[in-house]
């Protein structure tokens, strides 16, 4: 064999070797942080987060991998979790939009009183509400999905809710403002925190109950805190609901390849917001099931009784219309767009 052969068969081995090399670094995987306040004994942790790390793993064979971490475990608080995305300090988080009060103004009209009708459609509705209504309010992140959980329940430690009277004088916890200020027109105190500070909040006394909604009682072992519960009969309405965001970094969405940020997309918009808000209604079957089998009372109150909550409830729809209109947009109108939704997909989700 000639020199010349041998670099001829050296350069073209060595040019193999690099067509080798440049898919399979291609196909290297792109691991993405998922932070998030919920335990792992969450509902939420294992039935949709979970899975939805699951289907993205499987769908991009491998090349995508999310790291999560429950629990705040990362360190913050759940109020931060927002700007820990925002700023790429972790690539996803799903969190409460009612954390950051004020932060998305035009969203919290969903978790005004008994705006909600049932968690799948309200969920579909909040997407689209979202889409075509509040978009600037996620233009720093690139949101996957929205979705609300099932209908506020009254947990007490003291004395059970037989009727509207009875929430006179409650120290309760709320998780948003609009929840906050509804408390207060039923005459209660209410403090807002995070679901995760209720048993320390109860054990020192600052609360002696909470409005949580059935699935998220197990978690912080709500059923054994609290001993009355009280619910509306589904014909009277929903007390209330709270909003959820699933938010990635804008910068890493975009720098994936686009083959991986469709698998982010198909796993993204109103299908998967359905899907979260109709677990969390399956969710809620767990938790009421834990609070009976601890021998606690439940009480569900009548379409006449959610009347007179509707009726005591009725400014806060008020002020926050109010507070839209002068901030520049039509407060009223924007209710107007989000009822107009929730009735058209509670009526395709029937």
């Amino acid at each position: 064999m000639t020199s010349t052969t041998r670099r001829t068969l050296l350069r073209t081995a060595s040019a193999a070797a690099v067509a080798v090399a440049l898919p399979l670094r291609a196909q290297a995987s792109i691991t993405l942080k998922l932070h998030t306040f919920w335990p792992e004994q969450a509902g939420v942790w294992r039935e949709i987060i979970r899975p939805w790390i699951t289907q993205v793993e499987q769908e991009s064979n491998g090349r995508l991998r999310i790291e999560a971490t429950p629990s705040m475990k990362l360190g913050g608080t759940p109020a931060q979790l927002y700007d820990q995305v925002r700023e790429g300090k972790i690539d996803l988080t799903m969190n409460l939009t009612g954390y950051t009060p004020g932060r998305f103004p035009r969203v919290e009209a969903f978790e005004l009183p008994f705006m909600m009708t049932q968690p799948e459609a309200t969920s579909k509705a909040l997407w689209e509400y979202v889409q075509t209504a509040a978009p600037h309010e996620f233009k720093e992140v690139q949101l996957l999905a929205t979705y609300v959980h099932g209908p506020g329940v009254i947990h007490a430690a003291d004395r059970a809710v037989l009727k509207v009277e009875d929430m006179r004088d409650r120290k309760l916890r709320s998780p948003t403002r609009q929840v906050n200020r509804l408390l207060t027109f039923l005459g209660s105190t209410s403090l807002s925190m995070p679901v995760t500070e209720i048993p320390d909040a109860m054990g020192k006394g600052l609360i002696n109950g909470c409005v949580v909604p059935w699935e998220i009682l197990p978690s912080f072992k709500g059923q054994q805190l609290t001993k009355f519960h009280a619910e509306f009969a589904s014909a009277g309405g929903s007390l209330y609901t709270s909003t959820f965001m699933f938010v990635m970094n804008k910068a890493r969405y975009s720098a994936l390849p686009a083959d991986l940020r469709k698998v982010i997309d198909n796993n993204s918009g109103m299908g998967p917001s359905g899907r979260f808000g109709k677990t969390m209604q399956a969710l809620d079957v767990i938790g009421r099931e834990a609070a009976v089998k601890n021998g606690n009372s439940i009480v569900t109150l009548n379409v006449a009784e959610a009347r007179k909550f509707r009726s005591m409830s009725r400014l806060v729809e008020v002020e926050w219309a109010e507070a839209m209109d002068q901030s520049g947009a039509s407060g009223y109108r924007l209710l107007d767009t989000a009822r107009g939704l929730i009735d058209q997909h509670t009526r395709s989700t029937s």
